[in-house]
Protein backbone atom coordinates (compact mmCIF):
# COMPACT_ATOMS: atom_id res chain seq x y z
CA UNK A 1 0.00 0.00 0.00
CA UNK A 2 1.58 3.36 -1.47
CA UNK A 3 0.55 6.34 -3.05
CA UNK A 4 2.16 7.83 -6.45
CA UNK A 5 2.19 10.99 -8.27
CA UNK A 6 -0.28 9.35 -10.29
CA UNK A 7 -2.88 9.13 -7.10
CA UNK A 8 -2.33 12.84 -6.01
CA UNK A 9 -2.99 14.02 -10.11
CA UNK A 10 -5.99 11.94 -10.07
CA UNK A 11 -6.73 13.48 -6.40
CA UNK A 12 -6.19 17.24 -7.67
CA UNK A 13 -8.59 16.41 -10.40
CA UNK A 14 -12.00 14.92 -8.37
CA UNK A 15 -11.40 17.83 -5.63
CA UNK A 16 -10.95 20.74 -8.27
CA UNK A 17 -14.31 22.87 -7.34
CA UNK A 18 -14.64 21.69 -3.71
CA UNK A 19 -11.55 22.91 -2.16
CA UNK A 20 -9.59 26.45 -2.20
CA UNK A 21 -6.28 27.57 -3.75
CA UNK A 22 -4.94 29.03 -1.18
CA UNK A 23 -2.45 32.08 -1.98
CA UNK A 24 1.02 32.54 -1.46
CA UNK A 25 2.25 36.00 0.36
CA UNK A 26 6.03 36.92 0.78
CA UNK A 27 7.52 37.26 4.00
CA UNK A 28 8.73 41.02 4.50
CA UNK A 29 8.56 44.51 6.11
CA UNK A 30 8.71 42.74 9.22
CA UNK A 31 10.44 43.78 12.91
CA UNK A 32 11.94 40.84 13.71
CA UNK A 33 12.84 38.71 10.93
CA UNK A 34 13.96 35.11 10.72
CA UNK A 35 17.83 34.35 10.95
CA UNK A 36 18.05 33.56 7.42
CA UNK A 37 19.16 35.46 4.01
CA UNK A 38 16.85 33.48 1.63
CA UNK A 39 13.36 34.82 0.43
CA UNK A 40 10.73 33.48 2.33
CA UNK A 41 7.26 32.54 0.99
CA UNK A 42 4.42 31.30 3.25
CA UNK A 43 1.40 29.51 1.97
CA UNK A 44 -1.67 30.08 3.70
CA UNK A 45 -3.30 26.92 3.64
CA UNK A 46 -4.98 28.69 7.13
CA UNK A 47 -7.23 29.66 4.48
CA UNK A 48 -8.19 26.55 3.45
CA UNK A 49 -12.34 25.81 4.07
CA UNK A 50 -12.49 24.48 7.77
CA UNK A 51 -8.90 26.32 8.32
CA UNK A 52 -6.35 23.51 7.64
CA UNK A 53 -5.11 21.45 4.46
CA UNK A 54 -7.12 18.75 5.82
CA UNK A 55 -10.17 19.60 3.55
CA UNK A 56 -7.98 18.06 0.55
CA UNK A 57 -7.95 14.35 2.05
CA UNK A 58 -11.60 14.31 3.40
CA UNK A 59 -12.59 15.45 0.40
CA UNK A 60 -10.67 13.11 -1.76
CA UNK A 61 -11.87 10.45 0.23
CA UNK A 62 -15.36 11.09 0.02
CA UNK A 63 -15.56 11.22 -3.64
CA UNK A 64 -13.54 8.48 -4.38
CA UNK A 65 -15.53 6.11 -2.15
CA UNK A 66 -19.30 4.65 -3.40
CA UNK A 67 -21.86 6.73 -2.09
CA UNK A 68 -24.05 3.46 -0.48
CA UNK A 69 -20.65 2.94 2.05
CA UNK A 70 -21.07 6.19 3.38
CA UNK A 71 -25.06 6.13 4.26
CA UNK A 72 -24.55 5.37 7.85
CA UNK A 73 -21.83 7.82 8.28
CA UNK A 74 -18.56 9.12 8.91
CA UNK A 75 -16.91 8.82 12.23
CA UNK A 76 -13.08 9.98 12.43
CA UNK A 77 -10.66 10.71 15.54
CA UNK A 78 -9.07 14.41 15.61
CA UNK A 79 -7.34 16.78 17.28
CA UNK A 80 -9.24 19.17 15.97
CA UNK A 81 -8.24 20.07 11.76
CA UNK A 82 -9.27 16.30 10.38
CA UNK A 83 -12.20 16.35 12.70
CA UNK A 84 -13.57 19.63 11.27
CA UNK A 85 -12.80 18.70 7.32
CA UNK A 86 -14.88 15.29 7.98
CA UNK A 87 -17.24 17.40 9.60
CA UNK A 88 -17.91 19.88 6.52
CA UNK A 89 -17.64 16.49 4.25
CA UNK A 90 -20.13 14.83 5.87
CA UNK A 91 -22.57 18.04 5.87
CA UNK A 92 -21.93 18.07 2.27
CA UNK A 93 -22.82 14.46 1.37
CA UNK A 94 -25.73 14.51 3.25
CA UNK A 95 -24.83 11.84 5.68
CA UNK A 96 -24.14 12.12 9.45
CA UNK A 97 -20.80 12.59 11.04
CA UNK A 98 -19.18 11.17 14.53
CA UNK A 99 -16.16 13.20 15.76
CA UNK A 100 -14.20 11.56 18.47
CA UNK A 101 -11.88 14.24 19.89
CA UNK A 102 -8.58 14.56 23.09
CA UNK A 103 -9.67 16.54 25.78
CA UNK A 104 -7.27 19.06 24.14
CA UNK A 105 -8.76 20.29 21.42
CA UNK A 106 -9.30 23.93 20.73
CA UNK A 107 -13.47 24.12 22.29
CA UNK A 108 -13.45 26.86 19.30
CA UNK A 109 -13.08 24.13 16.77
CA UNK A 110 -15.58 21.89 18.88
CA UNK A 111 -17.39 24.52 18.47
CA UNK A 112 -17.07 24.66 14.48
CA UNK A 113 -17.34 20.93 14.20
CA UNK A 114 -20.74 20.59 15.77
CA UNK A 115 -21.66 23.84 13.76
CA UNK A 116 -21.17 21.66 10.53
CA UNK A 117 -23.52 19.74 12.24
CA UNK A 118 -21.44 16.83 13.54
CA UNK A 119 -21.33 14.96 17.08
CA UNK A 120 -18.69 15.12 19.00
CA UNK A 121 -17.41 13.11 21.45
CA UNK A 122 -14.55 13.92 24.06
CA UNK A 123 -12.26 10.48 25.11
CA UNK A 124 -8.70 10.34 26.15
CA UNK A 125 -6.42 12.56 26.09
CA UNK A 126 -4.48 12.05 23.24
CA UNK A 127 -5.53 10.97 19.49
CA UNK A 128 -4.80 7.23 20.05
CA UNK A 129 -7.25 6.72 22.78
CA UNK A 130 -9.61 8.99 20.65
CA UNK A 131 -9.11 6.52 18.02
CA UNK A 132 -9.82 3.51 19.85
CA UNK A 133 -13.51 4.70 20.68
CA UNK A 134 -13.74 5.56 17.01
CA UNK A 135 -12.64 2.41 15.46
CA UNK A 136 -15.13 0.98 18.13
CA UNK A 137 -18.20 2.86 17.01
CA UNK A 138 -17.49 2.16 13.36
CA UNK A 139 -17.34 -2.00 14.89
CA UNK A 140 -20.66 -1.58 15.94
CA UNK A 141 -22.70 0.59 13.71
CA UNK A 142 -21.38 0.27 10.09
CA UNK A 143 -20.09 3.70 9.33
CA UNK A 144 -17.39 4.06 7.58
CA UNK A 145 -14.03 5.39 9.32
CA UNK A 146 -11.95 8.07 7.53
CA UNK A 147 -8.14 7.80 8.84
CA UNK A 148 -7.05 11.13 9.38
CA UNK A 149 -3.31 9.89 8.24
CA UNK A 150 -2.81 6.49 7.11
CA UNK A 151 -5.39 6.42 4.56
CA UNK A 152 -3.95 6.25 1.06
CA UNK A 153 -6.49 8.80 -0.61
CA UNK A 154 -6.55 10.99 1.86
CA UNK A 155 -2.82 11.11 1.59
CA UNK A 156 -3.16 11.79 -1.99
CA UNK A 157 -5.62 14.43 -1.50
CA UNK A 158 -3.43 15.97 1.01
CA UNK A 159 -0.37 15.91 -1.70
CA UNK A 160 -1.92 17.94 -3.80
CA UNK A 161 -1.11 21.00 -1.79
CA UNK A 162 2.47 20.18 -2.97
CA UNK A 163 1.73 20.83 -6.58
CA UNK A 164 -0.21 23.35 -6.16
CA UNK A 165 2.94 25.26 -3.52
CA UNK A 166 5.10 23.83 -7.05
CA UNK A 167 2.79 25.56 -9.65
CA UNK A 168 2.91 28.92 -7.46
CA UNK A 169 6.58 28.85 -6.46
CA UNK A 170 8.27 27.12 -8.94
CA UNK A 171 11.99 28.26 -7.68
CA UNK A 172 11.84 27.15 -4.63
CA UNK A 173 14.86 25.06 -3.04
CA UNK A 174 13.38 24.05 0.46
CA UNK A 175 10.21 23.81 2.20
CA UNK A 176 9.43 23.38 6.02
CA UNK A 177 6.33 21.03 6.72
CA UNK A 178 4.77 20.51 10.31
CA UNK A 179 4.04 16.89 11.19
CA UNK A 180 1.02 15.01 13.16
CA UNK A 181 0.62 11.64 12.08
CA UNK A 182 2.23 12.40 9.15
CA UNK A 183 -0.72 12.18 6.63
CA UNK A 184 0.53 15.90 5.31
CA UNK A 185 3.94 15.20 4.56
CA UNK A 186 3.61 12.10 3.25
CA UNK A 187 1.44 13.09 0.31
CA UNK A 188 3.53 16.52 -0.20
CA UNK A 189 6.48 14.86 -0.31
CA UNK A 190 5.55 12.71 -2.83
CA UNK A 191 3.74 15.19 -5.05
CA UNK A 192 7.73 17.33 -4.84
CA UNK A 193 9.67 14.31 -5.32
CA UNK A 194 8.48 13.41 -8.22
CA UNK A 195 8.12 16.92 -9.47
CA UNK A 196 11.14 18.63 -8.31
CA UNK A 197 13.33 15.87 -6.49
CA UNK A 198 16.02 18.44 -5.84
CA UNK A 199 14.08 20.32 -2.90
CA UNK A 200 15.05 20.18 0.22
CA UNK A 201 12.01 18.73 2.50
CA UNK A 202 11.92 19.54 5.82
CA UNK A 203 9.40 17.79 8.81
CA UNK A 204 9.12 20.08 12.07
CA UNK A 205 7.43 17.89 15.17
CA UNK A 206 6.67 19.05 18.61
CA UNK A 207 9.51 17.86 21.31
CA UNK A 208 6.63 16.49 23.27
CA UNK A 209 5.52 14.45 20.16
CA UNK A 210 8.88 13.81 18.10
CA UNK A 211 6.45 10.40 16.50
CA UNK A 212 8.04 10.30 13.12
CA UNK A 213 11.62 11.45 14.22
CA UNK A 214 11.48 8.56 16.53
CA UNK A 215 10.58 6.18 13.68
CA UNK A 216 13.88 7.38 11.58
CA UNK A 217 16.20 7.37 14.31
CA UNK A 218 15.18 4.08 15.15
CA UNK A 219 14.99 2.49 11.65
CA UNK A 220 11.81 1.44 12.00
CA UNK A 221 8.22 1.99 13.17
CA UNK A 222 8.02 2.94 16.71
CA UNK A 223 5.40 4.17 19.11
CA UNK A 224 6.18 7.05 21.66
CA UNK A 225 5.95 6.03 25.72
CA UNK A 226 4.34 8.91 25.80
CA UNK A 227 3.23 12.40 24.47
CA UNK A 228 4.07 15.78 26.56
CA UNK A 229 3.10 18.33 23.84
CA UNK A 230 0.06 21.04 24.70
CA UNK A 231 -0.87 20.64 20.95
CA UNK A 232 -3.35 18.15 20.16
CA UNK A 233 -3.38 18.50 16.26
CA UNK A 234 0.47 17.10 16.52
CA UNK A 235 -0.04 14.53 19.56
CA UNK A 236 0.25 11.07 18.07
CA UNK A 237 2.04 8.59 19.67
CA UNK A 238 2.55 5.98 16.81
CA UNK A 239 2.08 6.61 13.12
CA UNK A 240 1.65 3.86 10.11
CA UNK A 241 3.75 1.77 7.91
CA UNK A 242 2.49 3.63 4.91
CA UNK A 243 3.18 6.99 6.49
CA UNK A 244 6.81 6.40 7.60
CA UNK A 245 8.23 4.43 4.60
CA UNK A 246 7.15 7.16 2.51
CA UNK A 247 8.99 10.03 5.34
CA UNK A 248 11.49 7.66 5.22
CA UNK A 249 12.14 8.06 1.46
CA UNK A 250 11.33 11.26 0.94
CA UNK A 251 12.08 13.69 3.76
CA UNK A 252 15.37 14.72 4.19
CA UNK A 253 15.04 16.27 8.19
CA UNK A 254 13.10 16.02 10.65
CA UNK A 255 13.65 19.00 13.33
CA UNK A 256 11.98 19.55 16.62
CA UNK A 257 10.38 22.68 18.37
CA UNK A 258 8.70 23.61 21.78
CA UNK A 259 4.91 24.04 22.50
CA UNK A 260 6.65 28.06 23.80
CA UNK A 261 8.45 28.25 20.86
CA UNK A 262 5.29 27.54 18.78
CA UNK A 263 3.26 29.84 20.44
CA UNK A 264 5.68 32.36 20.06
CA UNK A 265 5.48 31.70 16.37
CA UNK A 266 1.96 31.92 16.48
CA UNK A 267 2.11 35.36 18.26
CA UNK A 268 4.93 36.35 15.71
CA UNK A 269 2.35 35.62 12.48
CA UNK A 270 -0.21 37.48 13.97
CA UNK A 271 2.25 40.63 14.61
CA UNK A 272 4.39 41.14 11.99
CA UNK A 273 2.04 39.51 9.08
CA UNK A 274 -1.67 39.88 10.74
CA UNK A 275 -1.71 35.89 10.23
CA UNK A 276 -4.50 33.93 12.79
CA UNK A 277 -2.17 30.46 12.83
CA UNK A 278 -2.97 27.17 15.19
CA UNK A 279 0.34 26.19 16.86
CA UNK A 280 0.47 23.21 14.29
CA UNK A 281 0.20 26.11 11.55
CA UNK A 282 3.03 27.94 13.09
CA UNK A 283 5.05 24.79 13.61
CA UNK A 284 7.12 25.75 10.43
CA UNK A 285 7.65 29.28 10.90
CA UNK A 286 8.22 28.50 14.65
CA UNK A 287 11.67 26.21 13.30
CA UNK A 288 12.81 28.80 10.94
CA UNK A 289 12.33 31.65 13.59
CA UNK A 290 15.20 29.66 15.68
CA UNK A 291 16.63 28.24 12.62
CA UNK A 292 17.00 25.24 10.71
CA UNK A 293 20.91 23.57 10.09
CA UNK A 294 21.05 22.45 6.42
CA UNK A 295 19.30 25.73 4.94
CA UNK A 296 22.60 27.59 4.44
CA UNK A 297 22.75 29.22 1.10
CA UNK A 298 18.91 28.58 0.29
CA UNK A 299 17.52 31.34 -2.02
CA UNK A 300 14.11 30.59 -1.89
CA UNK A 301 11.82 28.86 0.91
CA UNK A 302 8.55 27.67 1.54
CA UNK A 303 7.11 28.02 5.13
CA UNK A 304 3.82 26.15 4.87
CA UNK A 305 0.89 27.38 7.74
CA UNK A 306 -1.08 24.49 7.50
CA UNK A 307 -4.18 25.29 10.10
CA UNK A 308 -5.83 28.60 11.54
CA UNK A 309 -6.11 29.16 14.81
CA UNK A 310 -7.15 32.16 17.35
CA UNK A 311 -3.77 31.10 19.48
CA UNK A 312 -1.45 33.91 18.76
CA UNK A 313 -3.98 36.78 18.39
CA UNK A 314 -4.80 36.79 22.12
Amino acid sequence: MTVDIADIEAARERIAGKVRHTPVIPLGQLKNPPPTDARVSLKLESLQVTGSFKARGAMNRLLATPAGQVAKGIVTASGGNHGLAVARTAYAAGVPATIFVPSGVSPEKVAKMRAWEAKVEVVGDEWTQSNKAALDLVAGTGAIYFHPFADPLVIAGQGTLGLEILDDLPDIDAILIAIGGGGLIAGMSTAIRARRPGIRIVGVEPTGAPTLKACLDAGRLVELPEVTSRVPTMTCRKTEEINYEIVQRNVDDIVLVTDEEMEAASRWLWFEMGIAADLSGAAAMAALNKGVAGLEGMKHICVLVCGAGAEGTV
